[in-house]
């Protein structure tokens, strides 16, 4: 039975080594250590590693203004494109047809 034991051994510490070489032990150290330092402790300590982890918090919320943003940017070039139109429009009532304007000489 010590070989499939030796086996999940050698599989955990592949991926340990992952992890650290990766940097996710590191992040994961980092966070929680600023958890456990935290003088008053968070009600979610889920989202506490999610904020500082760039999963979640400030950059949600600027994901989100970005996302408001483009909303009333589209909103606003529509408005301005009606009203190109409607400038052309009124335009083409002031300019004489293309056959009754003087050839340039």
């Amino acid at each position: 039975m010590s070989a499939p034991y030796k086996g999940a051994d050698s599989k955990r510490e592949e991926f340990r080594k992952y992890l650290e070489k990766s940097g996710v032990l590191d992040s994961l150290t980092k966070v929680l250590v600023g958890l456990y330092e935290e003088p008053e402790k968070p009600s979610n300590a889920l989202d506490f590693l999610k904020q500082h982890l760039g999963a979640g918090g400030a950059e949600s919320a600027d994901v989100e203004a970005l996302k408001l943003e483009v909303t009333e940017l589209k909103q606003e070039n529509e408005r301005l494109l009606e009203e190109n139109n409607d400038f052309k429009q009124k335009l083409t009532q002031y300019e004489p047809p293309a056959e009754e304007q003087a050839p340039e000489n």
